[in-house]
């Protein structure tokens, strides 16, 4: 269906009739048998009474429609919660869209520096997503996309989400949009470029939609600016002056995002996100701060977040556990101090193994540990492959790290430390 088609069905969907249509629709029932859903819709009474038939020769495609928006709905809980149920969505649109609290703590840092009310061109603005939390947190916004399908999605977002007032979407190139002048009046610009394409997810960078080096101008000439980007993003693309942040949802890196012009303080950092709410956690770098040193495994092993590590602020994590790296290209810490700290989860060492089959086996078996969780950092071993040959039996819970030290494969036999951390605790 050409894509002006797949919009005027959207557009049908909007309608008293359409809504009517939707409602009438269970995303459970279309994940789980989406032609048995279809063939259900068009037996319905509206269907039979005739109220569908405003829709006439396009009937099906809004049918249609309404099964692809009550399948985005049900995927789309992953990323805005209940929220999900009265959003509209494109099938790339949800995959690309900010997760809701990323979205409403970037929202937060933006209405922070900019004032409530400041306007905010959102360049790329996919369905909505960000453009709805920077209007929710009090900044009036602008959205732009090229594609009149997504346009026409995130106007219906605004509505749904009664932000008429403060939100606005419009179809446009958004090079272009900027080119003409198009920022001249606005205190700052968000960008989240596409980074999907006709063949899935776009990994480079310069792949983006636009380019990346278009978007960075963008960003540079603004008199403030964010960048949304991929977390992978090459530290060396990160233009000097802007500071770069790295964001993580329940221990998930989720994405980068880049400030620059009055929003840009040059640092990097690493923010961790709970999906239950709470206060974000903030790791800066610190200038100047030495390599950590490497030690053999002390009494805990601690595994940072990957945005930590993403951030690479491996050292700043090290510092605030008076621990050292096990290897100095491994990002893992170990200490003899057990220090509560949101920027790592903590293991208490058992046994350290050089790497074998049977000597691990035999150290569970010891342990009579049935649950096993295998983790790797620098080491080759297929992890499915092992589990399968441990055979592993028993009422006990064990934690196993594969990794190595400078040479040696070592394997690692740990307990997780759950509960209240305190500091210095445990120190043998």
């Amino acid at each position: 269906m050409p894509n002006s088609e797949h919009t005027a069905a959207f557009r049908a969907l909007l309608t008293p009739p359409g809504q009517a249509l939707l409602d009438t629709v269970d995303p459970a029932e279309v994940a789980a048998d989406p032609l048995k859903a279809a063939s259900r819709l068009r037996r319905t009474p509206e269907a039979s009474d005739g109220t569908f038939d405003v829709f006439g020769a396009a009937g099906s495609e809004v049918v249609q429609a309404a099964l692809t928006q009550a399948r985005l709905r049900g995927r789309g809980r992953e990323k805005f919660g209940g929220a999900a149920a009265r959003m509209y969505f494109t099938s790339a649109g949800l995959e690309q869209a900010t997760r809701r609290s990323v979205a409403e703590y970037r929202a937060g840092r933006l209405a922070a520096a900019l004032g409530e009310g400041a306007r905010v061109a959102d360049l790329c603005c996919g369905i909505g997503a960000d453009l709805l939390s920077m209007a929710a947190a009090g900044l009036v916004v602008d959205g732009v996309d090229a594609d009149p399908l997504t346009v026409a999605v995130a106007a219906a977002n605004i509505d749904a989400r009664g932000l008429a007032a403060r939100a606005r979407a419009h179809q446009a190139d958004a090079a272009e949009f900027a080119g003409r002048g198009g920022l001249g009046d606005y205190d700052a610009v968000f960008c989240d470029p596409a980074r999907r394409g006709a063949r899935g997810r776009v990994f480079d960078p310069h792949a983006y939609s636009p380019p990346w080096g278009t978007v960075a101008d963008l960003a540079r000439t603004a008199p403030a600016a964010c960048v949304k980007a991929a977390p992978g993003i090459p530290h060396e693309l990160v233009p000097e002056g802007a500071g770069a942040e790295w964001i993580s949802v329940d221990g998930d890196v989720k994405e980068a995002a880049l400030w620059f012009g009055a929003l840009g303080t040059g640092d990097r950092r690493a923010t961790l996100l709970r999906e239950s709410g709470g206060a974000p956690a903030t790791l800066a770098a610190e200038p100047g701060l030495a390599p950590p040193a490497t030690a053999p495994p002390r009494h805990y092993l601690y595994e940072p977040d990957g945005a930590v590590i993403r951030a690479h602020l491996v050292a700043e994590a090290a510092a605030l556990l008076d621990g050292a790296l096990l290897d100095p290209h491994i990002a893992y810490i170990t200490s003899d101090h057990l220090v509560e700290t949101p920027f790592c989860r903590a293991y208490e060492v058992e046994e350290v193994l050089p790497f074998s089959l049977k000597r691990l086996r035999a150290a569970l078996r010891a342990r009579d540990a049935g649950t096993v969780t295998i983790k790797k950092r620098g080491s080759a071993v297929d992890v499915e492959k092992l589990r399968r040959d441990l055979k592993p039996a028993g009422p006990e819970t064990a934690v196993v790290v594969l990794t190595r030290i400078g040479e040696r494969p070592v394997s690692l036999v740990c307990s997780e430390v759950t509960g209240p951390l305190a500091r210095n605790a445990g120190q043998p």
